[in-house]
């Protein structure tokens, strides 16, 4: 269906009953013009409050169970008070108490076995998409707008890797339009939920981190949607963070490369893997603020009309630690060490964010995420338990202390003497610059630097690239 357009609300655009009213109006509007499906996040909080809840009963608490129950079904019911005529807002009542009675009983599972399996941790969390499709597919046929909530795990088909699972797109292709394609074809909207999915088998699954960006792509290529619209608090891609930054700029368009490498390095817009079943067919995404209707937003397209010289922004990483391990005796073959390592970090589920080394003291140091360290720790020492008792490698270090900043651009290939002024600007701010990663396609340079200096690092590369001037330059010559 040419023109489609998916749409994706995520979960600050569906934060309360004005914020799910705006969302309900902007599908409104776009569904006037042409075909559309609509993928939801839970409200904002709530898939955190969800995740507590299981914690919560994994550790035998049952008293905080209770109590995050109440305040789970007091939000969406105080939400639909203030969203839905009497009618509408009864019959949503009903239906919150049947998806908080379904998380209540794997809660409570839960509780009795005092454990948390991932099967039944992704049954239990996709209840926060579910209550937010419901609550906005009500409000819209309130409008006068046909739609129906539709449950992702009826139409996205994955492989059985609970909490992480990845789509089998043949499948969901066939699933996907089965189930969608007859409500838009009757000129209704199909509200999907984010996030979730399940196996072949039937199982519920969740997509992991950016799941619900995720599921949107994912859609929209099954559907051969005409383009993708992502829908958020903010005003797009912008050249920094506008917290570090007085002068960041929004960018008008970028790459799918660029845009994917700003994400892996700490840009919250949108997850790296929600390109990947874009690229294929060349689906536009579009990053729009919900908050902000005005605001052209970014356009985000396999290749940009003109490649502009230098990088086109930088961002930052804050919560990151740095590991390292070096051997210690001349034996060790220091690139059968590397691989183990990264082995055993894929195992423990760890995202590594850069990598540098030395080939004459066979060491190296890696960059991840703090939340991820402590598993990342455990399988490392599990994977070198010999080699660390007996010396053969120093006890591995970790400095918790840094930052990662990630300079971003097409135009960066090939532009010489730009490394050296990156650096500079670093350095005139007395920053020391811990660690240095570029891959091959020059497309991101990624510096390491202790934490307290990297708002200024990334002030410093910033005004030496001139990167705000730059995007206010090239949306006005675009119009």
């Amino acid at each position: 269906m040419s023109s489609l357009l998916a749409m994706k609300f995520g979960g600050t655009s569906m934060g309360s009953a004005e914020r799910i009213r705006g969302a309900a109006e902007i599908c409104a509007q776009e569904r006037a013009k042409r075909p559309i499906v609509v993928v939801v996040s839970a409200m904002s909080k709530v898939t955190d409050l969800l995740l507590d809840t299981l914690r919560a009963a994994e550790t035998g608490r049952p008293v905080e169970v209770e109590t995050n129950l109440k305040q789970l079904e007091a939000r969406h019911v105080e939400t639909c008070r203030a969203l839905l005529n009497a009618t509408a807002c009864s019959t949503a009542i009903c239906e919150i108490g049947v998806l908080v009675g379904e998380f209540q009983r794997i809660a409570h599972g839960m509780l009795m076995l005092g454990e948390r399996p991932p099967r039944s941790v992704d049954e239990a969390i996709s209840t926060g998409e579910r209550l937010s499709a419901m609550m906005i597919a009500s409000y819209l046929n309130c409008m006068g707008v046909s739609s129906e909530a539709v449950n992702a795990s009826d139409v996205i088909v994955t492989d059985s890797e609970f909490g992480n699972a990845e789509p089998l797109m043949a499948e969901t292709r066939e699933k996907a339009r089965a189930r969608l394609l007859p409500i838009v074809e009757r000129g209704a909207i199909p509200i999907v939920t984010g996030f979730n999915g399940a196996n072949i088998e039937g199982r519920p699954t969740t997509l992991g981190r950016g799941g619900s960006d995720f599921s949107a792509s994912i859609l929209a290529s099954v559907l051969d949607a005409e383009e993708l619209w992502i829908w958020s608090d903010v005003d797009g891609i912008m050249t920094a963070d506008p917290r570090l930054v007085s002068d960041a700029a929004v960018l008008d368009e970028v790459t799918y490369k660029e845009a994917a490498e700003l994400a892996y390095n700490g840009a919250k817009v949108l997850h790296p893997r929600t390109l990947a079943p874009l690229v294929e067919k060349g689906i536009p995404v579009l990053s729009k603020n919900s908050f902000n209707l005005s605001a052209p937003g970014t356009r985000i397209v396999p290749r940009t009309r003109e490649v502009p010289p230098g990088p086109r922004a930088v961002t930052s990483m804050a919560n990151v630690a740095l590991v390292s391990v070096e051997a210690a005796k001349a034996a060790v073959n220091g690139t059968a060490i590397m691989g183990r390592a990264f082995d055993a970090l894929a195992d423990a589920g760890s995202e590594v964010l850069a990598i540098s080394s030395s080939s004459y003291r066979q060491n190296f140091c890696f960059l991840i995420r703090k939340d991820e360290l402590r598993i990342a720790l455990e399988g490392l020492e599990r994977e070198f338990e010999l080699e660390l008792e007996h010396d053969y490698l120093q006890p591995i270090k970790v400095d918790s202390e840094v930052g990662l900043l990630a300079i971003v651009g097409e135009g960066m290939q090939g532009t010489s003497g730009l490394a050296g002024r990156i650096f500079t600007a670093i350095s005139r701010e007395n920053i020391n610059i811990i660690a240095i990663a570029q891959g091959s396609s020059e497309l991101t340079i990624v510096i390491v630097v202790a934490r307290s200096g990297l708002e200024k690092a990334v002030q410093a590369v910033h005004a030496e690239c001139g990167l705000g001037q730059m995007a206010e330059a090239s949306r006005m010559v675009r119009g």
